[in-house]
């Protein structure tokens, strides 16, 4: 097999692992983004988006920033129509724009969800196989510990990306303008400038990932011995990627209401080349000032019926191609092994 051979843990290579997670994330975005795209354009009705202001797209694997050029922007957010809802938008969107211009964000959404979801899925499963052996007693609590560090990971290698993308998006640059501007941020403030708005993200994403893994590798035992079987199917991955991301989203809501509030703030520096510092403490107090505690919890339904979905599309796409490629092996070494058999 010379350096493919499937690891021990789990009888499928890194690279099957990749595939698998990779196949996950794209499933998910075209499952997602139709539903962002109209709530997007939904929220643009009631309160237009003027030049320069930010607003944040999420497709449920990844969040980005997008900044209004003109009071517009060039892919999913469109110059604010007439719709009296959710489905007539639907409907508008499409009988005016065609199907296609319900997953317009999708190209953008891919370039970044997909490398980071390939990272993060395969550095939670070859963490938690390894911590699931140095644990000993505490081998139980191996998920969580493998989530939340699989997602500081991931969140830090696409940091700098994300910063790239918006300033490409916020100005009319090529590649060599942005070039040279990266490099004199670099030169005045250092290297950490690339990593500029992480602590936000950190802040929602490794909570949450924590908990899902956790909850999620309980509630698939659990399903796995009320149904009397050793391999979780289809269904109880399904079921369970559902109600451990519901759990997860609605326990760290305040987390990404602060989140999304300072993201959007620090995407409008960033767009007019400014530093000042907005710290997540002033976020929220600003917050609930204004709305009262209960503004932490703003979106509680709109982010559980997306989370939802989301996740429970991703990790159950994500276990099926791994048992593809688990019975693919298996069969390649049974069928070797005959081979030298006979021979």
């Amino acid at each position: 097999m010379s350096g493919q051979s499937p690891a021990a843990s789990n009888g499928i290579t890194p690279l099957q692992q990749m595939v698998a997670s990779c196949s996950g994330a794209i499933l998910t975005s075209l499952f997602v983004t139709p539903l962002d795209v109209v709530k997007i354009r939904l929220q643009a009705q009631k309160n237009p988006f003027p030049k320069g202001k930010c607003f944040v797209y999420c497709n449920g694997l990844m969040d980005h920033i997008c900044v209004c050029d003109n009071g517009n922007s060039k892919a999913w957010y469109k110059a604010p129509g007439h719709f009296n809802g959710t489905l007539d938008a639907f409907v508008k969107i499409v009988r005016h724009e065609g199907t296609k211009a319900l997953w317009s964000g999708l190209p953008p959404t891919l370039v970044m969800a997909v490398p980071a979801t390939v990272i993060y899925f395969t550095c939670y499963d070859q963490l938690c196989a390894a911590l699931r052996v140095r644990m000993g007693d505490y081998s139980q609590e191996a998920p969580l510990l493998a989530g939340a560090i699989a997602r500081v990971g991931s969140v830090t290698v696409i940091s700098p990306l994300e910063l790239i993308r918006t300033k490409l998006q916020s100005q009319k640059q090529s590649y060599r303008e942005l070039t040279d501007c990266i490099r004199s941020a670099v030169r005045t403030e250092g290297w950490l400038s690339l990593w500029r708005g992480l602590g936000p993200t950190l802040f929602r994403d490794v909570p949450f990932s924590a908990m899902y893994w956790y909850n999620y590798e309980k509630c698939k035992s659990w399903l796995c011995e009320l149904y009397n079987t050793r391999e979780p199917t289809f269904t109880i991955t399904f079921v369970s990627g559902a109600v451990s991301g519901s759990f997860a989203s609605i326990v760290t809501l305040p987390f990404d209401v602060v989140k999304t509030r300072r993201q959007v703030e620090l995407g409008e520096l960033q767009a007019k080349n400014l530093s000042r510092q907005v710290s997540t403490f002033s976020v929220m107090s600003k917050i609930v000032a204004q709305y009262g505690f209960a503004g932490l919890f703003t979106g509680f339904i709109p982010r559980v019926i997306k989370v939802a979905p989301a996740c429970a599309i991703m990790i159950s796409t994500y276990e099926f191609g791994k048992a593809f490629f688990l019975q693919h092996n298996q069969e390649r070494i049974l069928g070797s092994l005959q081979t030298s058999n006979t021979g």
